[in-house]
């Protein structure tokens, strides 16, 4: 589980461009770990697109994640699932998918984590750092002091969400996370494979 730079999907930010061809891309680029979301897609669209990230996460040994979708995580053979606080319960996530699949688990502050690690939590996904249009539902950004405070606390690695992109990312990182997870930093790029790229430099220096 590599978890340095973690592309979560978006499929209206793709600008018409399918999602698998941009998970390819972002991949030969240095993305490490696909989460793979649809929010609006039916079971058999999401479940379709589920198997064909499924073979390029594979073929590349880049790890796959699905949000959300206990049934389209295991269906697919994802190597595991991410759960938010309004989604199902962490401990019944960690229950059904077993001990041998990743679970991660949104938090925003040490309470949460410190549920989310009780219920079988691998990695934390951390809250908004900042203010983004791809999440209108985590409430005030909690910033990058906010962000280092909740690394300090968890006994897991945390990924940090929000905002990111090639301008912001070292300061992220310089609060110890152990990676970065960027939307339209990628899919909504011009050149997703550049982009991708560009932050891969970031996160190994």
């Amino acid at each position: 589980m590599d978890l340095s730079l973690y592309l979560v999907t978006d499929r209206p930010l793709s600008r018409g461009r399918p999602i698998d061809e941009i998970v390819s891309a972002a991949i030969a680029g240095g993305v490490t770990t696909i989460q793979l979301r649809e929010k609006d897609a039916s079971t058999a669209e999401f479940l379709d697109l589920a198997l064909r990230v499924r073979s390029i996460t594979r073929e590349s040994g880049v790890t796959f994640i699905v949000n959300d979708r206990l049934d389209i995580a295991l269906a697919s053979d994802a190597d595991g699932i991410h759960v938010g606080q309004d989604d199902m319960p962490a401990d019944l996530a960690r229950r059904l998918i077993g001990p041998g699949k990743i679970l991660g688990v949104t938090a925003a502050d040490a309470e949460q984590v410190e549920a989310a690690v009780a219920a079988g939590a691998d990695y934390i996904g951390c809250n908004a750092v900042f203010a983004t249009p791809t999440k209108t539902d985590t409430g005030i950004p909690q910033g990058i002091a906010g962000l280092a405070g909740l690394v300090r606390t968890s006994p897991v690695p945390v990924v940090a969400i929000g905002g990111i992109n090639a301008a912001n990312a070292a300061e992220v990182l310089s609060t110890g996370v152990a990676g970065i997870a960027v939307v339209s930093a990628i899919i909504a790029a011009d050149d997703p494979e550049m982009a991708a790229r560009e932050l891969k430099q970031i996160t190994d220096r």
